[in-house]
């Protein structure tokens, strides 16, 4: 087994005014036909930081003007081994600003808004169905850090290291 490296990527949370998220239908690996928030990797070769990474993904999948400060830090997740092929760490953020209208298309998938409670009626992928989003809507507007271990098999164990709740 050769070593494998982290890919480094962000998630973007984005609402609308009736606190419905926004959720894309991937039509590119990883994550191929199910639906997860907007994102992508960040760019390392240029010393990109995961707010800068989180800016130009909106910017480029969303169509909006986003800054780094628009985003606030959420969550952290390590996955070990995902999908038998690589290490994970995400950064995930909630866009700070209300989306007003439902984005364009785009090659990387297709947008739509969801209710919390029929995100977890969607295909969406298994470790973000079991622990990822419930985390998530937990510690929105806290921050939460976690590590998973994924193994050969599709099964996968977590550890929660941080757990801050908002509670105001």
């Amino acid at each position: 087994m050769h070593p494998r490296g982290f890919k480094i990527s962000t998630l973007i949370y984005c609402f609308n005014a009736s606190d419905q998220i926004l959720l894309m239908n991937r039509n590119r690996p990883p994550n191929q036909g199910l639906w997860s928030p907007p994102g992508g990797k960040l760019h390392q070769d240029i010393g990109e930081s995961p707010h800068a990474c989180a800016a130009r993904e909106a910017r480029e999948e969303l169509g909006i003007k986003a800054h780094s400060q628009d985003f606030r830090l959420s969550g952290i997740v390590s996955e070990k081994g995902y999908e038998g092929e690589h290490h994970w760490m995400m950064f995930l953020f909630e866009y700070t600003q209300k989306l007003h209208k439902l984005p364009t298309n785009h090659p990387e998938g297709n947008f739509e808004f969801f209710s919390p409670n029929q995100v977890d009626q969607l295909e969406i992928p298994k470790t973000d169905k079991t622990f990822i989003w419930p985390l998530f809507q937990k510690h929105r507007r806290g921050f939460f850090a976690v590590e998973c271990n994924c193994q050969p098999d599709g099964s996968f164990t977590w550890q929660t290291l941080q757990s801050s709740l908002n509670n105001t």
